[in-house]
């Protein structure tokens, strides 16, 4: 039997949002939910495909892939064809209504068990942190050692985070009795939520450090050095693993991630590995030819020959002059458009040159010319 759709088992649409479609489910959860229906097949069916629509539609990344592949999306996932066949759906109940991380952690405790945990040292990582950083086109394409100036969180040294007085020791949480979470209950179930006073540690420090007011961290600016490497592109992140904020209470650092902006270039324009500019060039050059020598990224130049007859637009490109690819050694390629350049305030000598050059011209020497007016005399005859 082929599965309902996602948006229809829990009775939304696309354009919901996340909060609309956790309302959804819950409700559902709650009207289908095995403790409130012993015995039901109907219902724990229900439950299940609703829990199921929610694993899906509750992640931004499985929600994207369903909206564009629909079902089709995790077959295979999983079993034989079915994507679900094999999904635990006590995980994601377990999570919802005691303490897995999903939206409704601090909403529910369960029906009938207590699913409650204490915070874990890991739950009091610090925060990551965000630097923007912009650099020319010439340093992503050498590469350097750049200076990052922040302020961010240390941990004390007083007490090493701990944020207790040396020698002393926390104590039990005396409001949830070191649980890490108070329950309340409503009606038929019964609300857990992360208590307010020891923030889900289940300690509490009676002596708290004189350097960080038992806060655990102390503010410091900072000042690292990174390597920024060659052929670095516009929105590239750079991920410094424990150079963020702090933790606290046994927890480990954050990150630092770099975000990088590539200025524009005064000359080149870049495409990925491959670099572009448009060189203006002489009428005369255009219609005799010449050698010329153009600027590249690392500072030099090259020769390009410009054959006689160029028309205004016509590419040339200059292999590996291009920006360094960062996986491997090879370099793209410098795209060059030669752009005619039309002569302005001439002088007598000049008109008087160009003259006598209209009075020998003739139809082979403009061929672009000839054809079009040969084509527009057929659209006037018609």
């Amino acid at each position: 039997m082929s599965k309902r759709d996602y948006y229809d088992v829990l009775g939304v649409s696309k354009s919901n949002s996340a909060d609309e479609i956790k309302k959804a489910y819950r409700k559902l959860a709650l009207k289908y939910h095995p403790d409130r229906n012993k015995g039901d097949k109907a219902s724990e069916a229900k439950f299940k495909e609703a829990s199921e629509a929610y694993h899906v539609l509750s992640d931004k990344g499985r929600k994207a892939n369903y909206d564009q592949f629909g079902h089709a999306a995790f077959e295979g996932a999983s079993g034989r064809g079915g994507g679900f066949s094999n999904f635990d759906f006590s995980n994601i109940f377990s999570d919802i209504f005691g303490g897995g991380g999903d939206p409704f952690d601090d909403l529910f405790e369960g029906f009938g068990g207590s699913r409650g945990r204490r915070k874990r040292s890991s739950d009091f990582r610090g925060s990551d942190l965000r630097y923007d950083l912009s650099i020319s086109l010439e340093d992503a394409y050498n590469g350097k050692k750049q200076e990052i100036n922040f302020s961010s969180s240390d941990k004390c040294e007083t007490c090493n985070g701990s944020g207790a007085e040396p020698g002393s020791k926390p104590i039990s949480c005396s409001t949830c009795g070191g649980q890490g979470q108070v329950r309340s209950s409503q009606g038929f179930f019964t609300i857990q939520q992360t208590c307010p006073e020891c923030t889900g540690s289940g300690e509490q420090i009676s002596d708290p450090c004189k350097g960080c007011r038992g806060i655990g961290k102390k503010q410091t600016k900072k000042k690292i050095f990174t390597n920024i490497p060659k052929g670095v592109d516009d929105g590239t992140r750079i991920r410094l693993s424990g150079k963020g904020e702090a933790g606290i209470k046994g927890g480990g650092n954050g990150d630092l991630y770099i975000f990088v902006s590539i200025k524009q270039h005064s000359i080149f324009k870049r495409s990925e590995e491959n670099l572009f500019f448009e060189f203006p060039i002489s009428l005369a050059d255009a219609a005799l030819g010449a050698t010329v020598e153009v600027p590249t990224i690392d500072g030099g130049k090259a020769k390009v020959k410009i054959p006689a007859g160029t028309q205004n637009g016509k590419q040339f490109r200059l292999k590996e002059k291009g920006m360094p690819m960062m996986r491997n050694r090879n370099y793209g390629d410098l795209y060059i458009q030669a752009i005619t350049e039309v002569p302005i305030s001439l002088t007598k000598e000049q008109k008087k040159l160009l003259e006598q050059f209209k009075k020998l011209e003739d139809t082979k020497t403009n061929p672009i010319i000839k054809e079009f007016f040969e084509k527009a005399k057929k659209f006037w005859r018609t």
